[in-house]
């Protein structure tokens, strides 16, 4: 009944498991709380003291089956170290191979591997740039990134009663096989993702472990964003506050 939090995470397969938990959680979240999927297609979990949803085949709701399907493609990416991002994009289902092209709202997760751990290079006030990461870190950080995504859907405007998801794999070109595609996907027909509306561009968040670092960035038309009240985006008085950006189109990253 809970989403237990290592005591230690000392090797690389602890951290994919939690990398793997904390996806599931997060897609789960997004899903639920936008409305997307019948209350059927979820169990009810616990996150340290956060309660959860989790999304789970239903064989009354073939949109959540396949979702969990796409999920086991993304882990079997995650385990092979090919994955770099995995965009969930919302939009209206009028026509199939227009939601293929364009979006309404995108959920960015990426992620980012070593074998030496990665410093602790996210804003705290407990430690210092360059401290090695704590299993309690990893903690607090997940905590607040699911706290943070919770606050931001229940306050953005309802996303259309008739929308349909789409999910693109990005891979590290330098590793990932020319054929590879994970269980559940295939090659994209479509390169990139237009947006109907102007769009908003938010950093919710990042949790870092000794071996993985998971970030996620929500593109969404800003016109959702409008009756957002600025400060119900801080969570307490010592969390980061979501950071609302630009895009830099000379970034290769972005």
């Amino acid at each position: 009944s809970a989403v237990v939090f290592p005591k230690k995470i000392a090797t690389e397969q602890q951290s994919l498991m939690l990398v793997k938990r904390l996806l599931a959680v997060a897609v789960s979240c997004i899903t639920y709380l936008r409305g997307i999927f019948p209350e059927s297609a979820y169990g009810t979990r616990y996150m340290d003291d956060v309660c959860v949803k989790i999304l789970r085949e239903d064989k009354n709701c073939p949109g959540s089956t396949q979702l969990v399907k796409w999920m086991l493609g993304c882990y079997d990416a995650l385990q092979k170290k090919y994955v770099t991002g995995v965009c969930l994009a919302a939009d209206w289902c009028n026509n199939y191979w227009l939601c293929l092209q364009t979006v309404t709202e995108c959920y960015h997760f990426k992620f980012k591997y070593t074998h030496n751990g990665p410093l602790l290079d996210f804003s705290s006030k407990d430690k210092k740039s360059g401290s090695p990461i704590t299993c309690a870190d990893t903690k607090k950080a997940s905590i607040l990134l699911i706290r943070k995504i919770y606050v931001l859907m229940q306050n953005l405007s309802p996303l259309p009663s008739d929308v349909c998801l789409t999910m693109k794999l990005l891979y590290y070109d330098e590793v990932t096989p020319p054929d590879y595609q994970p269980p559940g996907f295939k090659e994209a027909e479509y390169g990139g993702m237009i947006f109907n509306e102007e769009p908003m561009y938010l950093n919710v968040g990042e949790v870092p472990t000794p071996f993985h670092m998971l970030k996620l960035k929500i593109t969404t038309e800003k016109q959702r964003m409008e009756n957002v009240d600025k400060s119900i985006l801080k969570q307490g008085e010592s969390a980061e506050p979501l950071q609302v950006c630009g895009v830099s189109r000379d970034d290769p990253e972005e």
